[in-house]
């Protein structure tokens, strides 16, 4: 299945609180497994998920260094918590706190990766639509692609740093009452 084109409606799909989406995939980022929950709330079937790219439910208003960092943590081995707005197949998005943890072989080589999706806190929200528009912008400053993705990468490096934060300790900070988001 090609990947679909999309318009986002600006409408929100949520899930219960209680709910977990779940989903594996290859090294490559390739769906190999969609639990009900994930093949409800994205309104695809498990038969149009299974074998797809995981980007399948990207959504256009994630800032592209949000994946980037979650890539390059994840490939290294170590797991991530992140804040992902998804495009569900009928155009409407779902924001989700995704952790994302690789899974090893006896050798220690990464040989596919796991991701709960819980429903994301509503202060944590409310700090980081404001900071992912606020990297978009800078994306689409620097022009987009490559160069828009480093100037947006290189904003977040640069405040987490001023803030003396890693980026586990600036996510875990978002639902408390002092965040960087603000910041920026």
């Amino acid at each position: 299945m090609a990947r679909p084109k999309i318009q986002p409606t600006g409408e929100e799909v949520t899930f219960s609180p209680d709910e977990v989406i779940v989903s594996k995939t290859d090294p490559r980022g390739v769906i190999t497994y969609a639990n009900a929950v994930f093949q409800r709330v994205s309104g695809y079937t498990e038969a149009e998920l299974l074998g797809q790219p995981h980007n399948l439910i990207r959504h256009p208003d994630m800032p592209a260094c949000v994946f980037k960092l979650l890539w390059d943590v994840v490939q290294s081995g170590q797991e991530i918590f992140a804040y992902v707005n998804n495009l569900a197949k009928d155009g409407r998005n779902y924001w989700v706190f995704a952790h994302v943890t690789p899974s090893c072989d006896a050798s220690g080589r990464i040989v596919a990766y796991h991701s709960n999706r819980r429903v994301p806190h509503p202060d944590a929200l409310a700090k980081v639509k404001p900071l992912y528009r606020t990297l978009l912008e800078a994306e689409r400053a620097a022009g987009g692609g490559a160069a828009g993705m480093a100037a947006s990468l290189a904003l977040v490096e640069k405040t987490l740093a001023a803030a003396g934060q890693s980026y586990g300790e600036f996510v875990f900070s978002l639902s408390a009452e002092t965040s960087l988001a603000a910041s920026l």
